[in-house]
């Protein structure tokens, strides 16, 4: 399929100016008009729309197909999250106007604060940090100033096995020394963890739901474990579309989590962005919170910058505030109940799917799970068969395949997270294709060592794309 850059060829006539716009409505200077022809095409309205159209159907998306992407919670984001996003009030303003002219904006974000302290437990929230990833770093900073405000220069963190790969990775960069303690049954080993427990430890950090889809059930003796050691408790809080409504982070001994807006709360999820990741912490930490904090006084709502002890700022200004807003329509929408039925949804879809699947597929930790499972492919390996093959076979039945070898301590992990979104029609028919790969596996293994054979890029070689990325398009000549 052609680019519309590349439909002008010899004989096509390439875009130009029109005749008339010297002296015409609009005067342009000689010295700002092109000497050369530009590389542009000319196209009808028609073509234009035909073209883009065209291309949209290549992708696959939420809005067209089922997105089972493990721990990513791919669901349906609510359309009028974005037409009241979109409302001049809104698009229209500018962080440098004046406090009193943003009174509405600022409301928004003193009330979703306040939804997501209710939410989780947590006493306070900072909402500038711009990705879960960039949340965990604020949290990780956090602790930082409040260990260095009491004297103490803790120098790890503890990270599960069954982690975010992305809390090591912000462990690390903000200059921890990451320890790994191992898992037991899909949940912390309290052995091993009480091994690596000890003065030097800052932060024990842990993701819960954990990335098998299970909730650690050991969590309050956790909590106590790390809080004798002098250390803080963080929790990645991007698994709480499991847990929300129905228990609270703060209530269990978290004192620092982070959200992700674009996965629990609805806001668009991928393209690289934007996302949102707030913070809440416990109230002995707000002091050390990102500025400015969003504070009401007399009904009106002004930005403090007096902390003392504030980390400073961790990104421009106050946030994304376009995907907070879609949020907290989300959250006023919903109300108290339809909270906890996200969850309840989450958790019965993700428990539907294991149940009929481990009758076809590996199922190594069979615990009632939360948002996800997490199936292992192993099965396949005597037919030459992994589960990047499996994954590429979906892709022939229109399907976005779940993510795969993921957690790593689950051998040819294929993790799928069917999101609250989903109905019975839709799990039955992924269920139905799941197990049709299966018998093809067995039947005809190299039909799916060559998939995918009806997409338009066929199977790649990954080694040599990896090695030798093409960065940039370059025309045919």
């Amino acid at each position: 399929m052609e680019l519309i850059f590349e439909k002008t060829r010899e004989g096509r006539k390439a875009y130009t100016l029109p005749e008339n716009i010297k002296g015409g409505a609009v005067d342009i200077p000689d010295k700002f008009l092109r000497r050369n022809l530009t590389n542009l095409p000319e196209v009808s309205e028609l073509q234009l729309v035909r073209h883009y159209t065209a291309l949209s159907k290549r992708n696959i998306g939420v809005d067209s197909n089922f997105y089972p992407l493990g721990s990513c919670t791919m669901k349906y984001n609510p359309k009028i999250n974005e037409d009241i996003a979109a409302l001049p009030g809104f698009t229209k303003i500018h962080p440098f106007q004046n406090e009193e002219d943003i009174q509405g904006a600022l409301k928004i974000m003193y009330e979703f604060e306040g939804l997501l302290k209710e939410l989780s437990g947590m006493e306070e929230v900072a909402l500038q940090p711009a990705a879960g990833a960039h949340g965990e770093l604020t949290g990780l900073f956090i602790a930082q100033a409040y260990h260095r405000s009491k004297g103490r220069k803790p120098g790890k963190v503890i990270v599960p096995d069954t982690s975010h790969g992305t809390n090591p990775s912000s462990a690390h960069l903000a200059g921890y020394h990451v320890v790994t303690v191992r898992s037991k049954d899909g949940n912390i080993d309290l052995d091993d963890l009480k091994a690596h427990l000890n003065e030097d430890t800052a932060v024990l950090m842990l993701t819960n739901p954990n990335t098998l889809g299970l909730f650690e059930k050991d969590i309050e003796t956790i909590s106590k474990l790390a809080h004798a050691a002098g250390a803080l408790l963080y929790m990645d809080g991007a698994n709480f579309n499991a847990i929300m409504g129905i228990t609270r982070p703060g209530d269990f001994g978290v004192d620092i989590m982070h959200f992700n807006l674009h996965k629990t709360f609805a806001a668009p999820h991928g393209g690289g962005g934007p996302g949102s990741g707030p913070v809440g912490v416990k109230a002995f930490l707000k002091d050390f919170l990102p500025v400015p904090v969003v504070r009401k006084n007399d009904g009106q709502y002004s930005l403090d910058y007096n902390l003392p002890l504030t980390i400073g700022k961790v990104k421009a200004f106050y946030g994304n505030f376009n995907v907070i807003l879609k949020s907290y329509v989300y959250l006023r929408m919903l109300g108290k109940e339809g909270v906890r039925k996200v969850s309840e949804m989450a958790v019965l879809n993700a428990n539907y799917m294991k149940e009929l699947l481990k009758k076809h597929y590996n199922l190594p930790y069979p615990s009632v799970c939360k948002h996800e499972f997490v199936l292992s492919l192993n099965t396949f390996k005597e037919n030459g068969i992994g589960a990047l093959d499996i994954a590429k076979r979906l892709l022939d039945y229109g399907y976005h395949p779940p993510t795969i070898y993921f957690p790593l301590i689950v051998e040819e992990a294929f993790m799928i997270e069917p999101t609250e979104t989903e109905d019975k029609e839709t799990l039955d028919a992924f269920i139905e294709v799941l197990i049709k790969i299966k018998e093809e596996a067995e039947q005809d293994p190299q039909l799916i060592k060559e998939a995918p054979l009806n997409t338009v890029v066929k199977r790649l070689d990954e080694v040599t794309a990896a090695r030798n990325p093409v960065l940039k398009y370059e025309k045919k000549r």
